[in-house]
């Protein structure tokens, strides 16, 4: 343990990382603290000392951004809510900051040197675009958001990036009478239908009274979900497609981002209409949706069997659509192709090596991969380029402001 541990010493923060810290140097380490920004000077304390490295807290803000404003909320800041990330920073700033995450993360992880990054299209809307959020509840039955710690539940009184319809829904509902609570969600979907998921310890159903019309449903601990009143679904309209969504599914939480998403992949694709493409990890059916307008024959995987229940339905319409239920690992290994296209929408862990192996081998000309998690995009990135494909580019997208998660939709060609 270094004197620093205990001592203050001047830093000057020179790059944003991924996680939503700014880097600096002291004495040759890289030093880490958040609610910080690149340009800053601070006075530092270490917090987490990691020999080659550590971790440290802003005690006094000596030389603050152009870029750094007031929070909005209170519950934002070091002990407290770990919803957010950013609201220290103009949202102007924001995208440009992740734009040079994406382009570290492709460099450093991927080895790809100067790598096409293209500037993040922001989100039209910086503020109350979260169309679903999963609180947590405390001993006094309170909603609360994990907090800094990830640890702590943090009451939440109020909260700027959720939409307000879920804030006045969390207001009318009590949950001091269902025993072992667990998770509530709450969302709100294109047509204005509420929706409350409950999830409790044991599966014990829960009973829930409103006075409001309000859907509720319960998530069983396999992920199985149970009607209890109204619909079992949400609606969410993108490209003026309508899509429904089994309560426990998922579903983009910025629709006006998820249409960017679309219409990116569509671009980067530019179907004639006799090709053939593979959709994995599909989901409700979003990019197949449109896909299928524009391709021969496309063929969806996807493991939740809910979500493929809801995709049978959302892609109704369509009769070049071949559904496959099960894990992208399973099903790979047993599909021919050839495929002139693959989309990839993986959870944030990224795709299976094996699974990137497999595809690979069936040697799609292009490859789009929508990532969530700019880490695991750059380290399969690697590997598809060990088999033979080169990234053109990436092009981030703000899904998430006020935090430092990235969407990403990149480029492959083989």
């Amino acid at each position: 343990m270094t004197e620093d541990t205990f001592n203050t010493f001047e830093l000057r923060l020179d790059e944003m990382v991924h996680g939503g810290q700014a880097l600096g140097r002291h004495q040759g380490r890289a030093i880490f603290t958040r609610y910080t920004i690149p340009g800053e000077r601070i006075l530092a304390r270490i917090t987490d000392d990691r020999e080659r490295y550590a971790f440290a807290e802003n005690v006094t803000l000596l030389e603050s951004a152009p870029q750094r404003v007031t929070p909005r909320c209170p519950h934002f800041g070091p002990g407290l809510c770990g919803g957010c990330h950013f609201q220290h920073i103009d949202p102007a700033a924001q995208p440009g900051y992740k734009r040079d995450v994406v382009i570290d993360q492709l460099a450093r992880i991927g080895g790809i040197p100067n790598p096409v990054v293209h500037p993040t299209i922001a989100s039209p809307d910086s503020w109350q675009y979260r169309v679903h959020a999963t609180f947590h509840i405390n001993a006094a039955d309170e909603l609360c958001f994990v907090g800094t710690d990830d640890t702590t539940l943090i009451p939440i009184e109020e909260c700027h990036i959720i939409r307000p319809e879920l804030l006045e829904l969390a207001d009318e509902l009590n949950f001091e009478d269902i025993p072992e609570l667990e998770r509530v969600r709450l969302q709100v979907d294109s047509e204005g239908g509420l929706m409350v998921v409950l999830s409790t310890q044991g599966d014990e159903v829960p009973e829930l009274a409103v006075d409001m019309p309000v859907s509720i449903n319960f998530l069983l601990s396999d992920n199985e979900p149970v009607n209890l009143i109204g619909s079992s679904h949400a609606r969410y309209t993108v490209r003026g497609r309508s899509f429904r969504v089994t309560a426990g599914g998922f579903f983009q939480v910025n629709l006006p981002q998820a249409e960017t998403l679309v219409d990116l992949v569509l671009t980067i694709l530019d179907l004639q209409g006799n090709e053939t493409v593979l959709d994995l990890y599909a989901g409700v059916g979003l990019f197949t949706a449109f896909l299928a307008e524009r391709a021969s024959l496309v063929t969806s995987v996807e493991s939740y069997p809910p979500a493929v229940t809801d995709a049978d339905e959302n892609l109704a319409d369509l009769d070049n659509v071949d559904l496959v239920e099960g894990t992208v690992e399973a099903v790979l290994p047993n599909l021919d192709g050839p495929y002139d296209a693959v989309v990839l929408d993986p959870p944030r862990t990224g795709v299976d090596r094996r699974a990137l192996d497999t595809l690979a081998a069936l040697e799609p000309r292009r490859i789009v991969y929508v990532s969530c998690e700019p880490s695991t995009l750059a380290r399969d990135a690697k590997r598809l380029i060990e088999k033979g494909y080169r990234l053109v580019s990436a092009q981030p997208v703000d899904m998430f402001p006020q935090t430092y998660h990235i969407e990403c939709v990149a480029h492959f060609e083989r």
